[in-house]
């Protein structure tokens, strides 16, 4: 094992010899002893020792205290003072304030073997200690959410460079601040801002899931949809010692969300509600009608006339941008509470809330086939075409949605048997 090496900064000469001389014999190895303070730097760059000590005298002179700065900053080094007087203690007593920084003279030899060696191992555990902490942080910058620690008092100690990012905050000016100004989160729906979550996770003692609906605003006023967690951290005798906020921004999660959820319940062509969306409209308004004597509602179900054909002559995709028009039409027609769906094909379906009696619907279905027998201009064809529509009340006492949609399927078939741009309303009669 090889001896530490040790620079000693001692101006009594006869001292540092004698301090040199114990070193030597307690196995150190001890190359050079200086007594100024502008040589120190240059030993210590040409033998490169695991420890200096330097007599306080020296370190309180403008340059040494220079000196001491260059060597446990610069060339990360350990100092050990020597002293032989408390007054040099109080006057230096920011430089030792941590515990075995300096050695009272006169010392023994005993004293100065634990002096040093206390010395030493307190610069291998900082070391190791410094290693971790660059280990952490090297991990912590790598990875691919955002990081924000707190203190117990919810103040800022650290955040990772996406932290920095998302949060449009730099750490150097947001070290200190508490999180709710830097991470300032609101709730989507209501734009009321989100409580403390690190404060509720601390006092809970558990890790607690970020809302769904919840969004940051930014230094700059962008505001991101994030989500993740916020957990407190705990030392190793479990006690609380701050929190960590884990975050990352879910735009591209929610629009994928948004996305399937579009994909699930409307239709991929026309952007209208599918047959999935329309009957869970239906089931409420079969509801509705149960809890309320006087609410009343009907379904439409319409079929266009002759589409195969104008299909079979322009193709289909002169056939989509028709029923991307009769669409549009159908919407036209219809208030701002009522559902029109493409059930496939060119099958549609209309579900009218809050009427009055059978006459509403038959108004609505008569403006249905009034709008759809004006001529269209698509790709520079002029097409005509008209639907036939079948009418089912609600207050037939209904208790299924899909009953109440085939009694207007079967009603529209009838209508589509008498000739084009008929409606019939379903009678009982039908199914006899």
């Amino acid at each position: 094992m090889v001896a530490p090496k040790i620079l000693v900064v001692e101006d009594e000469k006869i001292q540092a010899v004698d301090i040199k001389n114990s070193l030597i014999k307690l196995g150190y190895t001890v190359t050079e002893t200086t007594d100024y303070a502008e040589v120190v730097v240059k030993k210590i760059a040409d033998i490169n020792p695991n420890l200096v000590l330097i007599d306080i005298c020296l370190a309180m002179e403008l340059d040494g205290l220079q000196v001491v700065d260059i060597i446990q900053n610069i060339f990360q080094i350990p100092v050990l003072y020597l002293t032989d007087s408390f007054l040099y203690k109080n006057i230096l007593e920011n430089k030792l304030q941590d515990p075995f920084s300096y050695i009272l003279k006169p010392f023994t030899e005993k004293d100065l073997h634990i002096a040093v060696e206390i010395a030493l191992y307190k610069h291998k555990i900082q070391k190791q200690l410094q290693t971790e902490k660059q280990r952490l942080l090297s991990i912590i910058n790598s990875m691919g959410c955002a990081v924000l620690v707190t203190d117990v008092n919810v103040r800022i100690e650290m955040m990772n460079p996406l932290a920095e990012m998302l949060t449009g905050w730099q750490q150097t000016e947001a070290l200190g601040k508490y999180l709710v100004e830097v991470l300032n989160l609101v709730d989507q729906d209501t734009g009321e801002r989100i409580a403390n979550l690190a404060t509720q996770a601390m006092q809970a003692g558990v890790v607690l899931r970020l809302p769904d609906n919840c969004r940051l605003i930014a230094k700059n006023g962008t505001e991101i949809p994030i989500g993740d967690t916020v957990a407190p951290i705990r030392d190793s005798l479990g006690n609380i010692t701050g929190a960590v906020v884990v975050f990352q921004d879910i735009t591209q999660r929610k629009q994928t969300e948004a996305q399937l959820i579009r994909n699930a319940f409307y239709d991929g062509l026309t952007a209208l509600p599918n047959r999935v969306l329309f009957l869970d409209r239906l089931k409420q308004a079969l509801e509705r009608c149960k809890r309320r004597v006087n609410n009343h509602f009907a379904v439409l179900f319409l079929d266009l006339d002759g589409f195969k054909e104008i299909n079979d002559r322009f193709g289909h995709g002169m056939g989509d941008d028709l029923l991307i028009a009769i669409a549009r039409r159908l919407e036209s027609c219809l208030r701002s509470g009522d559902t029109v769906a493409r059930f496939g094909g060119d099958e549609f379906a209309v579900l009218l809330e809050d009427i009055k009696d059978v006459g509403d619907a038959i108004n609505i279905a008569k403006r249905i086939q009034e709008t759809l027998g004006l001529p269209l201009h698509l790709n520079g064809v002029e097409i005509f075409t008209t639907a036939s529509i079948g009418i089912a009340l609600s207050c037939s006492g209904y208790d299924e949605p899909r009953t109440l949609l085939r009694d207007a399927d079967t009603a529209m078939y009838r209508a589509k048997e008498q000739g084009k741009a008929n409606y019939i309303v379903f009678d009982n009669k039908f199914l006899t």
